[in-house]
């Protein structure tokens, strides 16, 4: 519509000069308006893009590149300085009453007058104690068995131990190492060759750190098969899946975590393919918590969502959008979760519904505060698809119609805040490709999403990691006692 001088002005000129510029803003407005209100739509929908970091989004900090956000934590300042408090238990070294060895340092001569002091006594010892490594060096063992022909023709020879099965190996403390320092360590085949090289002195082939992990791999079939069936059985779990490059292909890799265990396999597909595949989630009857994924909408009776996602998303209706009801929303799950670890510290297992009832009757109210900052007006009609909404409109709609998900922290004290638990599990194999790049074979991926399901299960039960692999090469009982129903 032409403003009111515009028109009138039209109005005076000549008929044919009228005429003409009616015909050229009939189309104008039949030809470029709806086009330009399209590109005017598709730029505000990428600026939107690029204003997503990994502060206000699901982005991942390495997204971020050279423009890193400003740290903004949602955390409220407690105003104490930074380092250790008044009070805080040091862990400093301490001398030991049985030291491994002991040197004896003597005063030979007098350092005034020059007397010789040799044989006389010590009046009393001042100890000062080093914390060192001994010389690191393979030790070579080799074993001997006896063979001993009896008196009657038949020839004996003496067992040698358990796993000493070549002419020449290595043992289970090397071994561990090796795959320690590939596996949790996340070093790649070269600089474990290098470590070897520069500690011990000893030269490596890769095909030697390829059987050795392919062992460990082949011995922890029964753990993946136990631990699986044991993660069906939780109440609660965490679900994750991220991108991981295998040679020039982009596949997935999937996560299931409980506060005692972890379970990682990779697949091609991110979705319901993959989930059914991998065989948890399609028996998993607890309490299923994501980051939104539909997917995992088709699991479960009960699921909860990652609130830390939300407050990410909120952050940016906030900065970017400038709707004052986010950061009210924010503040509002941010006093809920301190309510119920309040809760929490003073022994309670819930909330009262008097309490209940007051936050949920102020969440409701900011959710159709946002719906009334973002109405929803229906395109015309299309042929196919799903009508296109902001984002803001598309949040605060997670909001109303998952409020139970959102909010079944709140309610049942066994569901956690977010699923940082879970996305903690995963984010090493982000620095595993950091360190390493992609995995060179769909194998080597299942070598390390085994092992390392083994590992991060061993260290959630205080298990320590090296004696567990040294376990693992010597004796499979550590497979049982990691998936055992007690340590669920």
């Amino acid at each position: 519509m032409l403003p009111e001088p515009l028109q009138q002005a039209i109005r005076r000129l000549p008929e044919e000069a009228r005429v003409l510029v009616e015909a050229i803003v009939v189309f104008y407005d039949h030809h470029y308006k709806s086009k330009i209100q399209e590109l005017e739509a598709r730029i505000k929908e990428l600026e939107d893009q690029i204003s997503k970091n990994s502060r206000n989004s699901s982005k991942p900090p390495s997204s971020d590149e050279f423009e890193k956000p400003a740290p903004k934590s949602q955390r409220k300042k407690t105003g104490r300085k930074a380092g250790g408090q008044k009070g805080h238990e040091g862990a400093n070294l301490k001398m030991v009453d049985s030291p491994d060895e002991k040197e004896l340092h003597k005063v030979e001569f007098c350092a005034c007058c020059q007397k010789s002091l040799r044989r006389q006594k010590a009046d009393s010892i001042e100890c000062r104690q080093v914390y060192d490594l001994p010389p690191l060096e393979l030790i070579i063992t080799e074993h001997q068995a006896e063979v001993k022909r009896c008196s009657c023709g038949h020839v004996n020879r003496a067992d040698f131990p358990a796993g000493v099965n070549h002419y020449v190996q290595y043992g289970p403390n090397i071994k561990s190492l090796l795959v320690y320092m590939q596996d949790y360590q996340l070093l790649p085949y070269e600089r474990t060759k290098e470590f070897v090289q520069d500690i011990f002195g000893h030269q490596l082939s890769t095909g030697t750190l390829y059987n050795i992990r392919h062992t460990a791999f082949g011995q922890l079939g029964t753990f993946e098969e136990r631990l699986k069936a044991l993660l069906t059985t939780a109440v609660v779990a965490g679900f994750d899946e991220t991108g991981i490059r295998i040679m020039t292909q982009r596949l997935w890799l999937h996560s299931c975590s409980t506060s005692q265990h972890a379970y990682y396999e990779p697949h091609a597909k991110r979705g319901q393919a993959a989930m059914d595949d991998i065989g948890i989630l399609p028996k998993f009857e607890g309490i299923a918590i994501h980051d939104f994924w539909k997917s995992y909408y088709r699991y479960g009776r009960e699921h909860g969502l990652c609130n830390a996602h939300l407050l990410r998303e909120l952050t940016f209706v906030k900065e970017r959008h400038k709707q004052a009801w986010a950061d009210e929303l924010a503040g509002l799950l941010l006093k809920m979760k301190a309510a119920k670890e309040r809760a929490i510290a003073k022994g309670k297992q819930f909330l009262s519904p008097a309490t209940l009832s007051r936050y949920r009757s102020l969440y409701e109210g900011l959710v159709q505060k946002g719906l009334k900052a973002n109405p929803y007006k229906p395109p015309p009609k299309k042929k196919r698809g799903r009508d296109k909404k902001t984002k803001p409109r598309n949040l605060i709609e997670r909001f109303r119609d998952y409020a139970d998900d959102i909010l079944r922290f709140f309610y049942d004290f066994k569901v956690p805040f977010d699923n940082n638990f879970s996305e903690r599990d995963i984010r090493m194999m982000k620095v595993k490709q950091k360190i390493s790049g992609c995995f060179r074979s769909f194998d080597g991926a299942r070598f390390f999403a085994r092992i390392r399901s083994f590992i991060v299960t061993a260290r959630k039960q205080n298990i320590n990691v090296f004696k567990a692999l040294k376990n693992l090469f010597m004796d499979s009982s550590i497979v049982f006692q990691l998936t055992s129903t007690q340590a669920c």
